[in-house]
């Protein structure tokens, strides 16, 4: 079944998807309708999973540099992949984003999927909901999955990788946050493929992480370590902070691990890597 699963995009998410569950990647570069069918004839793939997407060099302020690509990427791209997906009867799996929402932790239980996306102050989360609620039109008519991935923690260094990014700044916040786990989204991603689930689902891990929980964490394999941690005022960058409930991914059979269970491994195999 490999060989009919298609992974397009070769950054971060789509790399280390490949890496760990073998679907085979492209980096074709799609610019309208045509790419598209085109591309999937060619391959005759059953399943395409859209890792496709604008994130800024450095951080999501970055997308402010170039709102033509970041449009592009996150929000007119999902909708051409999603017409030639429909036309030629293969699934689309696309990878969207959990920073779509406000929270109020004094008030909100973790979010539902069927939560409305409300947070429009940042322009990368602007570009996510505007892909959401487009594709949101194809829920119930064509099998199309949609998995929120939010703040990537992974085992193995890398710029997009939230460990990676906190131990170069050395300054975090201290307010839990739901992060994805990435050897864990993998799993969670190739059990979605093998029920043929569709709709959205929240593919994080369970409960919320505080940053200093990470860092000192990581200080238990590297005392050397030092970092600060400050007021979110202090980071002078317009962020959203949340938590997301798991219970529909949860739902399907699909056991989420809290993200405190992870840490220890996900720390130990990266510091292998310095």
């Amino acid at each position: 079944m490999k060989d009919r699963i298609l992974i397009l995009g070769k950054g971060f998410i789509g790399s280390r998807i490949s890496e760990l569950l073998g679907y085979p990647t492209t980096s074709s570069k799609i610019w309208g309708l045509a790419d598209a069918l085109r591309l999937l004839k060619r391959r005759n793939c059953r399943i395409l999973i859209n890792c496709v997407g604008s994130t800024g060099e450095r951080n999501v302020d970055d997308c402010e540099k170039n709102p033509q690509k970041t449009l592009f990427l996150n929000s007119f791209l999902p909708i051409i992949l999603a017409e030639a997906c429909f036309r030629l009867k293969v699934k689309l799996v696309h990878i969207s984003s959990g920073c779509i929402f406000h929270f109020d932790y004094r008030k909100n239980q973790p979010l539902s999927e069927d939560s409305t996306p409300d947070f429009f102050e940042l322009f990368y989360s602007r570009t996510k909901i505007y892909s959401e609620m487009a594709l949101g039109s194809f829920l119930g008519i064509y099998p199309l999955l949609i998995l929120r991935l939010r703040i990537p923690l992974d085992n193995k260094p890398h710029p997009k990788n939230i460990l990676t990014k906190l131990i170069k700044v050395r300054r975090v916040i201290d307010i839990p946050n739901s992060i994805t786990y990435i050897p864990d989204f993998a799993l969670a991603l190739k059990h979605l493929i093998k029920i043929n689930a569709t709709g959205i689902y929240n593919v994080v891990n369970r409960g919320g992480l505080r940053y200093p929980e990470l860092m000192e964490f990581y200080k238990r394999y590297h005392p050397e370590f030092e970092y600060e941690v400050i007021e979110p005022k202090e980071l002078k960058t317009v962020r959203t902070n949340l938590i997301l409930s798991t219970k529909r991914l949860e739902a399907t059979g699909f056991k989420a691990r809290h993200i405190h269970k992870v840490l220890k491994e996900c720390v130990e195999h990266y510091s292998q890597y310095l």
